[in-house]
């Protein structure tokens, strides 16, 4: 099961070691960072590939998909990709995907309906909430938006909390209409769901690796283990 389809769905190809993909694909939502490594995933287009791509439902998902990949901005629609492809738009609730069992929640998030997971397998869970603005929700207790029902549904106790980190506390004011979180937000919904370890995600595009670490640094000593998500990244729950 692969979480989002962005750009680094390329990496998951030579982990097959030749092999074709079968398996599932959730989308979040459909903003081109999450859906731009669909039609560039060696692994899934080709023949002897099986692939069931589900997202948010809102329409028929394979033309609502063919928005961001068709004509004129790209050779193919979502589906002439080679393979056994199926796309499913599926609704808030529980349901079993390759052996986990997974819960989808909306959550906020500026341009379109956007939904963060729990997935529960194999003695561990892991809450990802990938593109989220809780400011939609109020100020919450720190400003930087309200611990609100899904979000605390999601995450709590969850083993391990991915999530949108891409503001810092000085620039949330001015770029909180965007819609993600700020690094204090994720942190404390970590705290307030009782997650086991936070891992921030989502970074600015322009933030340095340095300063990537030093917003780690800042957060050093916290009552739980707070971590910056980054590419090749294996981490063990077990």
């Amino acid at each position: 099961m692969v979480l989002d389809a962005g750009t680094g769905l390329q990496r998951l190809t030579p982990l097959l070691n030749g092999q074709p993909f079968r398996g599932s694909i959730m989308l979040s939502h459909l903003h081109w960072d999450h859906t731009h490594g669909i039609p560039f995933f060696a692994g899934g287009d080709r023949p002897d590939a099986e692939i069931t791509l589900m997202m948010p439902a809102q329409g028929d998902p394979a033309n609502v998909l063919a928005r961001v990949m068709s004509p004129p901005h790209f050779p193919i629609k979502p589906a002439e990709l080679r393979g056994k492809w199926r796309f499913l738009g599926i609704q808030e609730g529980p349901r079993p995907v390759e052996g986990f069992d997974v819960i989808a929640r909306e959550i906020p998030h500026k341009g379109g309906l956007t939904y963060g997971y729990r997935v529960t397998g194999d003695g561990a869970t892991i809450a990802y909430l990938s593109d989220h603005s809780p400011i939609a929700f109020g100020p919450g207790p720190a400003g930087f938006g309200s611990y609100h029902p899904a979000a605390i549904a999601l995450a709590r106790g969850a083993d391990l909390l991915i999530h949108d980190a891409q503001l810092i506390s000085s620039e949330f004011a001015a770029l909180a209409p965007f819609g993600h979180s700020a690094v204090e937000y994720a942190v404390g919904l970590a705290e307030a769901a009782g997650v086991k370890r936070l891992l921030l995600y989502h970074h600015d595009p322009a933030r340095t690796d340095d300063q990537i670490d030093a917003i780690v640094a800042a957060h050093r000593g916290n009552a739980i283990p707070v971590d910056a998500a980054a590419e090749g990244t294996v981490i063990d729950l077990g």
